[in-house]
């Protein structure tokens, strides 16, 4: 199909991107088009103003200030996974992002528009909760700076309000001793997860210091399964223990059933996906 009529701006600035946001209310906002650009095309989504970010240099940036890596909003799933600041600084993310779509959605696509569109399944909101990640939110009347877990509400819904974009999220670096893995069972077609598993592990002296665990695909929004982290932290860093937390990853979730996957199928995936990036993490720590 072809999109409803609209007008088309290719703001050079930030501030000129938000002025136009103020003054047209049927308006969005165009990151890599990976997920907009089709939904428009089947009439899901008509806005009568169309706002391209893709010529605001500002956006595109990957850089570590202060112990964090901010990433600006119109970096490439394709930048991040390549980035040598990530893979060193953020191995996670590095890691997830190489892991989403094919190479075309990966050139094209972006973490602001991956993010602001919100799709249950997507990759990054598991790696960012397992992170403890921040998004800064700017609009004409300022900005501000709030967690992933705030951001993300619930399927395609996010924290953002009318007249703001997103600007750049922001992870802490990886310090030692830290390690983690991605790992998920996916469409075959569109590459999204049927359900995903991030994980990062600390251990010391034998035991699981600290422990971050971020699902996606399985319910109807990424979530930290803090059921898992509980049972993993102040225990023995051994295999069993992996096991039993990883038995809780669904806990206190509705999994989803559609034409992809029955919930009791991903139910079960859950467990073993988080059991083996568990694994993963624990062998990465360092």
């Amino acid at each position: 199909m072809i999109a409803a009529p609209f007008e088309y701006y290719a703001p050079e600035s930030v501030s000129e991107a938000l002025k136009l946001l103020t003054t047209h209310e049927d308006s969005r906002v165009l990151a890599g088009g990976q997920s907009l650009i089709p939904m428009m095309k089947l009439r899901l989504s008509r806005p009568s103003h169309l706002i391209d970010l893709g010529h605001i240099a500002e956006l595109n940036y990957i850089a570590e200030t202060n112990g964090s890596v901010r990433i600006g909003a119109m970096s490439t799933h394709n930048q991040i996974e390549t980035s040598e600041t990530l893979r060193q600084k953020c191995p996670l993310l590095a890691e997830t992002a190489g892991r989403i779509g094919d190479v075309q959605v990966r050139n094209l696509g972006t973490i602001g528009g991956s993010l602001s569109h919100a799709d249950p399944a997507a990759d990054y909101p598991a790696a960012l909760q397992a992170l403890r990640a921040q998004v800064r939110l700017v609009s004409a009347k300022g900005d501000r700076t709030i967690s992933i877990d705030q951001f993300l509400v619930d399927a395609f819904t996010t924290a953002l309000e009318p007249g703001e974009i997103l600007y750049e999220v922001i992870v802490a670096a990886d310090t030692p001793g830290l390690g983690s893995a991605y790992l998920k069972q996916q469409q075959p077609a569109s590459g999204f997860a049927v359900v995903g598993v991030a994980a990062q592990l600390e251990a010391k002296g034998g035991n699981i210091a600290v422990a971050r665990v971020g699902i996606t695909g399985l319910s109807s929004r990424s979530y930290r399964a803090k059921a898992v982290e509980s049972a993993l932290e102040g225990k023995a860093a051994t295999a069993a223990t992996l096991a039993a937390a990883a038995k809780l990853a669904a806990q206190g979730e509705e999994p989803l059933s559609d034409v992809y996957a029955g919930a009791d199928y991903r139910a079960h995936v859950v467990q073993v996906a988080t059991r083996r990036a568990l694994e993963a993490a624990l062998a990465r720590a360092k």
